[in-house]
């Protein structure tokens, strides 16, 4: 990066975002395994409009079944394998932790995204969270970012504050940043 270059990026919560969630009971889950993996509409291409604008692509997920058994590292890896040969994702940062655990990395707590910033170099202030959960969004307002939420309806509550924006597919999401970007 040049003298005086600004790092920006996009904070991309995993499942709801980037691949389609299993819906039980009205809330999200992971998928099972690599081999059902699906990306949620227009993914590769909403991806790639991101990138061409110059922002780093960092996904920042809670992934709980694995502290609770549901789901083996070797799997969650083979799932974020799939999405990393997909799509143009510059990082992956996971809390493989449960709510009791109390560690800082799992959301709400803002600890993944403050991780991949410092490990990026990351301007927070010119940076946004995309998220389908109010964890997502509650995240992002911790760390100084713009959160943009889908509001899918889950059976869960909201975020604590109104996000920056809401919307209802990604590439939405994707066309609402870009147009902060220009209108500065």
């Amino acid at each position: 990066m040049g003298v005086g270059t600004v790092t920006r990026a996009v904070f991309l919560d995993r499942d709801g975002v980037l691949n389609r969630a299993v819906v039980r009971e009205g809330k999200p889950y992971p998928p099972a395994s690599a081999a059902s993996v699906e990306l949620v509409d227009g993914a590769v291409d909403c991806m790639a409009r991101l990138k061409a604008a110059g922002f780093l692509l960092l996904v920042v997920t809670n992934q709980p079944d694995v502290a609770r058994g549901t789901q083996s590292a070797a799997e969650l890896n083979a799932i974020n394998d799939v999405l990393r040969a997909a799509l143009p994702l510059d990082a992956f940062f996971i809390c493989p932790h449960d709510s009791g655990d109390a560690c800082d990395c799992r959301k709400p707590k803002p600890g993944l995204i403050l991780q991949g910033a410092a490990a990026h170099g990351v301007n927070l202030a010119m940076s946004f969270v995309i998220g389908d959960r109010w964890r997502d969004m509650d995240a992002a307002r911790a760390a100084g970012v713009r959160g943009v939420w889908f509001d899918y309806g889950y059976a869960e509550r909201g975020p604590s504050e109104p996000p920056a924006a809401t919307v209802k597919s990604l590439c939405e999401a994707v066309d609402w940043i870009l147009s902060q970007e220009t209108s500065r």
